[in-house]
């Protein structure tokens, strides 16, 4: 079981601003996403607070999004880095294999990645992560280097709080009708 602390509060400013995006979205009627509650069991209350201050997960998550998109199946998975490199530690393998099967059953899995010392948001399409991923596998480099991006797929906050995925759930979509032409 893995314990849960503050920590886990990292990436809570994308997630906010990833939630607030998926609101905008519903209300327009362009995507329905909900984000996944992972099921936690407290340990310790701060009872004064009212927080917990330590807890166990009671189960594995998969990704942290799941819904659709204009009746495409969607999940996704939120990560932020600091550095230039994005450890790939960072990423479960059961979450990796969440994800391949999902695309196997017709869906679009993806990361986005915040990277928050340049500003930079990307979205990760599920066959780059798992080239990586088998990169890591093979005895390769174990996380990503920033410059092997494709810059292609980076997006743009849009009103300073709105992440665009749509945007790129969309190139990710044109670039697999490219390969199957």
């Amino acid at each position: 079981m893995a314990t849960w602390n503050s920590r886990g509060l990292r990436g809570s400013a994308l997630e906010e601003m990833i939630n607030r995006t998926n609101e905008r979205y519903a209300q327009k009627h362009l995507a329905l996403i909900q984000k996944i509650p992972t099921p936690i069991t407290p340990v310790k209350m701060d009872k004064e607070h009212r927080h917990i201050t330590l807890a166990y997960f009671e189960q594995r998550s998969t990704v942290d999004y799941i819904g659709a998109v204009q009746g495409i199946p969607v999940c996704f998975d939120a990560k932020e880095c600091v550095a230039d490199t994005f450890p790939l530690q960072n990423i479960h393998e059961h979450q990796v294999k969440f994800m391949e099967e999902f695309e196997r059953q017709g869906g679009i899995a993806f990361l986005l990645i915040s990277y928050t010392a340049k500003n930079r948001l990307y979205y990760m399409r599920c066959g780059e992560l798992l080239r990586f991923w088998d990169r890591a596998k093979s005895g390769g480099r174990k996380s990503i280097r920033f410059e092997e991006l494709d810059d292609s797929f980076f997006l743009e906050l849009k009103n300073g709080c709105y992440v665009p995925y749509l945007d790129g759930i969309n190139l990710d979509l044109e670039t697999r009708e490219e390969l199957d032409k």
